[in-house]
């Protein structure tokens, strides 16, 4: 009788956390769907948004512009990370959520440089940077959230679904891509198609908010605030956690280091995952001629493969550790980046072809990202010190991929453009490196 009457409350406080992981990734398929929203229609939106008298200018002002919003998330993850230290990563996750549902709708009704000239422009560069700023907090926030849910023996595995929700958000905004460019002509793409999607995001919001509102806070962030932790806290040094991983990881020799490292670890990450994700697709359309409609498709169907991959990548990092699997995404995708964009011509299958390979390799750390993160962070610090580190790396080596490869490739040197990835990926093997191994800590003792 006892056992049972133990039992229930544990089956209930596991169906609140499975109940809150779902509602904190809806929203988040969310959020990154609006976001790529943008980048699946950078062709078009180029046309209408940009002085159309230079296509090749137009193109790297709109990619200029996804760069500009990836800026101002350092910023939004400090702020809003800051907040969800001190009152609640909950909070963060709903106002984010809300403001990047806002500037989403109003980008949908904006007027085209045709009829307002370079204000049309300037609108498109403020509400991006509004999006930017909410996206860098919510990043932190969700990071941090599904981490501290998670059971401890399987946080590589929950914490995957931060990533699964990019993918996700993605694979939604090229669907409604695909979906629009193969039904109308390109006149209406232009004049009304681009702005289906940043409506559609508008409709998903309200039931998103919904599920969002019921979620539960993290236990964690609960049992700081009920210890009276402050954030700005120093760590103490007779914490005691039987793992010497533990004190390792929690104890770094300066928060900057940690800090450092977590930037140059996520570099390579994210400049592969933008390379292709947001910007192979406006590649294989505008510099190898292929059917913008068949690109789209084959990017979707890419993004799905390696989305299911995800979560196994995040079980192989609880079984054998987060090294080996950051290890194996570093070594592949510096090997693997030339040969795979060279792979790319005017026919779909070779798109196909080499996303999903490079996907599945991108998904190997993106899937860890959110688990290594937090273990690496201080729970009192933890979503600012992520907000910052996370969003500082995907803003200067993520953000300024798309724009960069466009740049090179206009100039012939595709070469600069792939070598770009490799570098970076080089300084992610160093991170993983330096990093202690992290898997089955208790973040209860990472304070």
């Amino acid at each position: 009788m006892a056992q049972t009457q133990t039992a229930a409350p544990v089956r209930r406080e596991q169906r609140a956390q499975r109940k809150s992981l779902g509602a904190s990734t809806a929203g988040q398929v969310l959020e990154w769907y609006e976001w790529s929203a943008y980048a699946v229609f950078a062709p078009f939106i180029a046309q209408v948004m940009f002085n159309p008298a230079n296509p090749v200018s137009a193109l790297l002002s709109t990619l200029a512009v996804f760069a500009v919003g990836f800026l101002v998330r350092p910023l939004g993850g400090v702020v809003f990370g800051h907040i969800a230290d001190r009152k609640g990563r909950k909070f963060v996750l709903i106002t984010t959520m809300m403001t990047m549902a806002v500037a989403s709708v109003a980008i949908g009704l904006l007027p085209t440089y045709s009829s307002v000239g370079i204000w049309a422009s300037v609108l498109l560069l403020l509400l991006r940077i509004v999006q930017g700023f909410a996206h860098g907090g919510e990043s932190a926030a969700a990071n941090s959230y599904v981490a501290e849910i998670a059971p401890r023996h399987r946080r590589g595995q929950w914490g995957s679904v931060v990533f699964i929700a990019i993918f996700g958000g993605s694979v939604l905004a090229y669907t409604v891509g695909g979906t629009i460019t193969f039904n109308a002509e390109e006149s209406f793409v232009l004049e009304w198609g681009w702005r289906i999607p940043f409506w559609l995001g508008a409709i998903l919001a309200v039931v998103a908010l919904y599920m969002r509102m019921g979620m539960a806070e993290s236990a964690t962030f609960e049992e700081l605030t009920e210890e009276k932790i402050s954030p700005d806290d120093i760590i103490d040094e007779s914490v005691e956690t039987g793992d010497p991983r533990v004190v390792e990881a929690v104890r770094p020799k300066s928060p900057l280091i940690a800090i450092l490292v977590i930037i140059a670890m996520v570099s390579g990450v994210t400049s592969a995952h933008y390379t292709w994700t947001s910007y192979v697709s406006t590649y294989a359309i505008v510099e190898q001629g292929m059917d913008a409609n068949s690109a789209y498709w084959v990017t979707v169907a890419a993004q799905v493969v390696a989305l299911a991959a995800l979560p196994l990548w995040g079980m192989l990092s609880d079984r054998i550790g987060r090294k080996p699997v950051l290890y194996t995404f570093g070594v592949g995708m510096a090997l693997m980046q030339f040969p795979l964009m060279g792979l790319i011509s005017d026919r779909p299958w070779t798109l196909l072809v080499a996303s999903m390979i490079a996907l599945l390799i991108v998904g190997a750390a993106g899937a860890l990202l959110a688990c290594v993160m937090s273990e690496v962070f201080p729970t009192a610090q933890r979503t600012r010190n992520i907000g910052l580190a996370y969003s500082l790396s995907v803003a200067v080596f993520g953000g300024f991929a798309p724009y960069l490869n466009q740049l090179f490739n206009s100039w012939d040197m595709n070469w600069m453009s792939n070598g770009y990835v490799v570098l970076l990926c080089l300084v992610t093997l160093v991170a993983v490196k330096i990093l202690p191994e992290t898997k089955g800590i208790d973040l209860n003792a990472v304070r």
